[in-house]
């Protein structure tokens, strides 16, 4: 690449990220005839799956579905060897999927995206790099992930501690032995739920620190069922589809047809029982039809985990700080686990609340909350990601007329359809800093993917579309914004896929984001008559 004292190097589309998403994108663009680079700041592919390799790291979405759509060849030729992939499986999915199309060719691995500036007049993308390299396009996508940014709580001495720390989004690629050591984990959601039970098999002891309890339900994960795995195969076809019309993006879940309400306690208990047995969280969450719409419904699906909780812990103090009563289950990401409300019944395991006793600091040590110090030889933080907006902010995104994504989220982000912004034009984000988010999992880059390979159709004036996927959405006309000019149009997915408020003030950017697939085309080849 060259430097920014040179000329840059040009390209049709600039791609930031290699993940999941950003791989689609390169062989997406590729297909359209573009000339493409894209940045990677890690040693390989995967995203999410290259950084993550913390010990019980797992998706939440059955392997089946968590995979590429594009190639019908790739789908059926592979075989997962669960229900649930692992990270190396996963990992090892994603680097087969880029060496069986070539994707690499066209990534710089190593090298972060430090800016990104627009300039007006000629509407090109500059993009510079940690390396002093720089690249020019017309278009730019931020396949940066939702959840690529690790969050390290700020305690007071860290530096200090004399043992070793970690963070689950940050994880060293050799691995972690704990065997013998005093270990704790701070954080219970999805990283420390799925962390903690293999930590306690190592650990000589396991201080596992909670501020917030989750919702946990079992993952029932097995060997992949060799008659599930065909049949899932020849219905792969009909299962895209289907999931354009569900509220997860994921087939193969019968929708209710009852509100819990109208049900007996007896009905719910025994749909619940079987939910519970069956394992997995979409399921369990489509028990009935009013469970994310209704309190007094979800409640009945609330205290039924609660129940479970108390029954599985032994202790009952210990139980009963492990029940979530902040939140409705589902209103927060639904976490599944393998053993890990058994973990507690150990004897080399104790919770610690750190809500009522908060962490005060990090000393050489170990920790010291409001009222205890404990001692400590390594240290978890499964404390998350600064999660949707993090990793845009991290880059300096701006105009030339001075404007930022930093400034312009400043309060919130503001996107049309969760993908593009005002007065940031032809830069698109694959992962939706701004989606809505309530329980989905993280293949949203995969479904987002799948949306645009549908192309376009014209929708006339007045049409009525379907806002969001579903659970939680509602039907509305076209705005007069998207129904001036030369027409509107959809994403070809059934539906136009848009929530009521993630749009807000910003409906003339709807057009532009609609015709994207087409006018990037037109405009290549008219650049590349005019010699750009």
């Amino acid at each position: 690449m060259s430097a920014y004292t040179s000329e840059p190097a040009r390209f049709d589309a600039i791609i930031v990220g290699a993940g999941v998403g950003g791989l689609y994108a390169i062989h997406r663009l590729r297909k359209l005839g573009l000339k493409v680079h894209a940045f990677e700041a890690g040693g390989g592919v995967g995203g999410t799956w290259y950084w993550n390799r913390y010990p019980g790291c797992r998706c939440d979405v059955e392997s089946m579905e968590y995979s590429y759509s594009f190639s019908d060849e790739l789908q059926q030729e592979w075989r997962w060897p669960e229900r649930y992939g692992t990270q190396p499986e996963i990992l090892r999915y994603i680097n087969h999927v880029a060496d069986r199309f070539d994707l690499r060719r066209d990534i710089e691995f190593n090298t972060r995206v430090n800016e990104a500036a627009l300039d007006s007049r000629t509407n090109r993308w500059t993009v510079k790099t940690d390396k002093g390299s720089a690249a020019i396009a017309r278009f730019c996508i931020m396949a940066t992930g939702n959840l690529s940014t690790p969050r390290t709580p700020n305690y007071p001495g860290l530096d200090s501690f004399k043992g070793q720390w970690y963070h689950t989004g940050l994880w060293p690629h050799e691995g972690v032995d704990f065997t013998g050591l005093r270990v704790g984990v701070i954080g219970t959601g999805s990283s420390g739920v799925q962390s903690i039970p293999i930590i306690a098999n190592q650990a000589k002891h396991l201080y596992v620190f909670q501020r917030t309890a989750n919702f946990s339900l079992p993952a029932r994960n097995a060997p992949m069922d060799p008659a599930k795995e065909r049949s899932h195969k020849v219905d792969y076809p009909e299962r895209r589809r289907a999931a354009f019309d569900t509220p997860f993006g994921i087939a193969g879940y019968p929708p209710p047809v009852k509100s819990a309400l109208d049900a007996t306690e007896e009905e719910r208990l025994r749909a619940y029982e079987a939910k519970w047995a069956e394992g997995g969280s979409i399921s369990f969450l489509y028990s009935f039809t009013d469970l994310l719409i209704n309190k007094e419904s979800n409640e009945t699906a609330s205290e039924f985990v609660r129940r479970k909780i108390c029954a599985t812990v032994k202790d009952s103090k210990t139980a009963e700080l492990l029940c979530p009563n902040d939140h409705p289950i589902g209103t927060k990401r639904l976490i599944l686990d393998t053993d890990y409300y058994e973990t507690y019944n150990r004897d080399n395991v104790t919770l610690v609340d750190i809500r009522s006793r908060p962490i005060e600091k990090i000393i050489s040590t170990g920790l010291r909350t409001a009222d205890a110090d404990y001692a400590l030889d390594a240290i978890v933080f499964a404390t998350g990601f600064d999660a949707m907006t993090g990793a845009m902010k991290e880059i300096d995104i701006h105009t030339d007329a001075g404007m930022s994504v930093r400034e312009k989220w400043e309060h919130g982000p503001r996107t049309c359809l969760g993908i593009m912004i005002a007065e940031f034009p032809k830069s698109i984000y694959d992962h939706w800093p701004a989606e809505p988010r309530r329980q989905e999992s993280d293949d949203t880059g995969l479904r987002a993917a799948r949306r645009l390979d549908r192309g376009l159709r014209p929708v006339p004036a007045g049409s009525w579309v379907l806002l969001h996927r579903g659970g939680g959405g509602c039907r509305g006309r076209l705005g007069s914004a998207q129904q001036r000019g030369r027409g509107s149009y959809a994403l070809s997915v059934g539906k136009l896929m848009v929530r009521r408020r993630q749009h807000s003030g910003e409906t003339p950017c709807i057009h532009a984001v609609c015709r994207w697939c087409r006018r990037i085309q037109e405009e290549m080849r008219r650049d590349r008559g005019q010699g750009l």
